[in-house]
């Protein structure tokens, strides 16, 4: 697993636990070696990008509890893959970020400057 930094350089804090989300499921969105869709970005969700995510076949919304996932719903916190955040923003349909939780690698793919565009306070 790659150091457990976000991207303003300070240690990488939880993005959700319920749902559970990360690559390693551990509520964080750490990344490593075996992590090749990049979950590095956490989103706050919206109905906007739930839908754009399912016309574009990752539907997030329906269970899939061979999976142990309860489905997302708007307002939920979720480790999203860098490329998909970014591929949202070019559509205008972006989900708030929170930064604190954004593991410092999705830098390698999206700008900070976009990811400051989109970012909502820890608690929001």
């Amino acid at each position: 697993m790659d150091p457990s930094l976000n991207v303003l350089g300070s240690r990488l804090e939880p993005c959700s636990m319920k749902p559970l989300t990360g690559f390693y499921r551990n509520g964080c969105c750490d990344t490593g070696q075996g992590d090749a869709g990049s979950h590095t970005v956490c989103v706050v969700v919206d109905a906007e990008f739930l839908a754009l995510s399912k016309y574009l076949g990752n539907d997030l919304t329906t269970p899939r509890p061979e999976f142990r996932f309860d489905g997302l719903k708007p307002g939920d916190r979720w480790c999203l893959c860098a490329a998909r955040f970014l591929q949202a923003a070019q559509e205008f349909a972006a989900p708030k970020v929170v930064l604190e939780s954004t593991h410092a690698r999705a830098l390698d793919i999206i700008p900070l400057e976009l990811l400051r565009a989109h970012a909502v306070d820890a608690q929001g």
